[in-house]
């Protein structure tokens, strides 16, 4: 998928619920960060299907954990295996024609950038021909050779990829990160930007590093976003695992969007079918704390490869999903 060939359709769309014969407007959302037990997710695709009927989302998108086995050459417990994916994308194709008229169902998968060994323009990835993508970082590996790791994984192991991979040089950890998800934006083939903080989960209040610096970053990272036509995710999974108890990004981050008009769109990425709207009231209410007055929703990748959005206007006494 090119960048260049991304088009954001400015469409408000609402929906309308006819309540004790009254037509009523009812604000979209949808749920596009969504994994299954395809991947590290605990429900199937039909299952998280029914939910996001059932809570009257617009649409839902599948975004397994794209494979990285052959790329890393071992198996992790989050990423779905490369044997699994053909069942997966026929899976939840069928599941696009099953619930055709009472729900969007779209095919994506959230891609690692893992430079030099993985990133959403690999073949493999392509030829699946998906509806979107949501490109994510989640592995650092350190230039001094020690052993990559996940900056969202356990305190233990964060701690011992700081120790081990920067010499607990903190400041110089959150640059790696940052470098790594510029070079997935520069590098393009995505759609949304996942979690694009993800790094505070196991360092938020510790202040391991300037907080100037990392806002120096982020402002960098937003401006490539822009260039390239992203839409930036305001993702609660964080808040509905415990994990952490604010959005990615965070509330500063997304002034920083804010600033430069660049796109966001509120995923849950649910690992569930009860959350597959969790905690879009701390969400909505963020984003507009952040000035920020509309959401969008993804519509659509045409034949000529162009992402089309909607864009859902927040109302100014809108204070609940």
């Amino acid at each position: 998928m090119n960048n260049t060939n991304l088009a954001i359709v400015y469409t408000v769309l609402l929906a309308y619920t006819n309540l004790g014969g009254a037509m009523k407007k009812q604000p979209l959302f949808s749920s596009m960060h969504i994994h299954t037990k395809f991947c590290d997710g605990r429900d199937d695709i039909e299952t998280m299907c029914q939910a996001a009927y059932e809570k009257s989302l617009y649409a839902i998108g599948f975004s397994s954990h794209a494979p990285t086995d052959k790329q890393l050459g071992s198996v992790n417990g989050w990423n779905m295996k490369s044997e699994l994916i053909d069942d997966y994308v026929t899976q939840v194709r069928a599941a696009k024609e099953r619930w055709r008229g009472k729900l969007n169902v779209f095919l994506g998968l959230e891609v690692d950038y893992i430079k030099g060994k993985r990133s959403a323009l690999d073949g493999d990835i392509v030829k699946l021909n998906l509806d979107y993508i949501i490109g994510s970082v989640h592995y650092l590996f350190p230039e001094n050779g020690a052993q990559g790791f996940t900056v969202d994984g356990s305190q233990e192991e964060f701690d011992n990829g700081l120790k081990d991979g920067f010499g607990g040089n903190a400041q110089k950890l959150m640059h790696s990160y940052y470098d790594a998800v510029a070079e997935m934006i520069k590098m393009g083939g995505f759609d949304i930007i996942g979690h694009a903080d993800l790094l505070k989960k196991n360092t938020l209040g510790k202040y391991l590093w300037a907080q100037e610096a990392e806002a120096e970053r982020q402002k960098e990272i937003v401006k490539l976003a822009k260039k390239a036509k992203l839409v930036f995710e305001v993702n609660t999974g964080g808040i509905n695992r415990n994990k952490i108890q604010e959005t990615y990004p965070s509330l500063s981050f997304l002034k920083i969007i804010k600033k430069f008009n660049v796109p966001v769109i509120i995923t849950a990425d649910a690992h569930c079918a009860r959350d597959v709207n969790g905690n879009y009231t701390i969400a909505l209410n963020t984003i507009k704390e952040a000035g920020i007055r509309k959401h969008f929703i993804f519509k659509e990748k045409t034949n000529k490869n162009k992402v089309l959005w909607l864009k859902e206007i927040i109302l100014n006494n809108q204070k609940k999903y």
